[in-house]
């Protein structure tokens, strides 16, 4: 007989959308929030939030276990962690990300994975990312909550990268703009120009006038794979679009970013990525299959792949490096000098 602890691992995967669904209801009741003012009883958070007190005891009991919220004898309080990304008005914050696209968009697609694996995909509600983001309220509800996402990594990225002497920067399937923002704050110089969906791209222009960067970063509507690019850039940065797009699409990508790049241009590549001998890690593995229910065809990336590509498009020296630790990887390489 095998050693219980084998089940418990395969129950712990099994188990696993419990955990996220105990998160994500924690979030869309305002619980983090509540405790984020003091230690609190049961019977004060029921009353604050309107709750059922036994049904809400059983939600902390999980929240607990999965060291989300403490309790110390009748009172419940935030755990450091949530304190620091799961109360909204911190500047960490990214909880609408996880309640809003993850639990209201990507949950729902997963239900649609075996069948893609199969090469099925009639039932898939949208066909491609294009079409998604053709439902203005789709789009809305994507849009905002991945700015908020995409804010961390985006000033991660824009310290990494170095910029000196580049001032034209065009951000392919750039959303509404997050990492323009980061790359515009650090480096003053940048002036960018953001390529994505039309829906996409008018609730990113309010948000760029909300940073004050209207005259600094433009927003061109339109598909990346279709619409022209504005050539003589000196970088080029593609963060989430290859993952995006069918695998037989990047190698177009890497074509059109050596097109718009000048001589020297830095193209810059982040995206999730597994590791090159392909055994994870898993959350980057998972990013993957979640991305491939609503992009079928789209491809498990590693940084050997994409500089592999960028190298068949003329580039020179591709460079590999992590960004988010168990998660994306950036790849940057550049466009020879004439």
């Amino acid at each position: 007989m095998k050693p219980l602890g084998d089940v418990e691992r395969i129950s712990g995967i099994a188990f696993g959308f419990m955990a996220s669904k105990a998160l994500f209801a924690g979030l869309h009741l305002g619980v983090f929030d509540a405790l984020a003012e003091g230690p609190q009883t049961l019977d004060e958070l029921a009353a604050r939030s309107g709750t059922d007190r036994d049904a809400l005891q059983t939600l902390l009991t999980g929240l607990v276990s999965l060291d989300l919220v403490a309790k110390d004898g009748a009172r419940y309080a935030n755990t450091n962690e949530a304190t620091l990304y799961l109360v909204s008005n911190s500047p960490n914050y990214y909880g609408d990300y996880l309640r809003m696209q993850i639990d209201q968009q990507m949950y729902p697609f997963m239900q649609h994975l075996p069948t893609v694996v199969e090469g099925k995909t009639e039932d898939i509600p949208y066909a491609d990312y294009e079409a998604w983001m053709g439902d203005p309220e789709e789009a809305r509800v994507f849009s905002e909550s991945q700015h908020g996402g995409s804010l961390g990594p985006a000033a991660v990225l824009a310290k990494r990268i170095d910029m000196t002497g580049r001032e034209r920067l065009l951000d392919v399937g750039g959303g509404t703009g997050a990492f323009s923002i980061m790359m515009a704050k650090r480096h003053p110089q940048v002036r960018a120009t953001v390529l994505d969906f039309p829906n996409v791209a008018k609730l990113g222009e309010s948000f760029v006038a909300d940073e004050g960067l209207s005259e600094r970063i433009a927003f061109l509507p339109g598909n990346a794979l279709n619409v022209d690019w504005p050539g003589g850039q000196d970088a080029v940065l593609m963060s989430y679009l290859c993952s995006g797009v069918p695998g037989r699409a990047i190698p177009e990508l890497m074509r059109r970013a050596f097109a718009a790049l000048a001589p020297g241009g830095l193209l810059i590549v982040h995206d999730f990525m597994v590791d090159d001998d392909r055994s994870g890690p898993p959350l980057a593995a998972l990013w993957a299959l979640q991305h491939m229910v609503f992009t079928p065809r789209a491809a498990s990336l590693t940084g050997a792949r994409i500089s592999a590509e960028m190298a068949k498009a003329g580039f020179a020296d591709p460079q590999v490096a992590n960004l988010i630790p168990g998660m994306t990887k950036v790849v940057t390489a550049t466009k020879p000098a004439a």
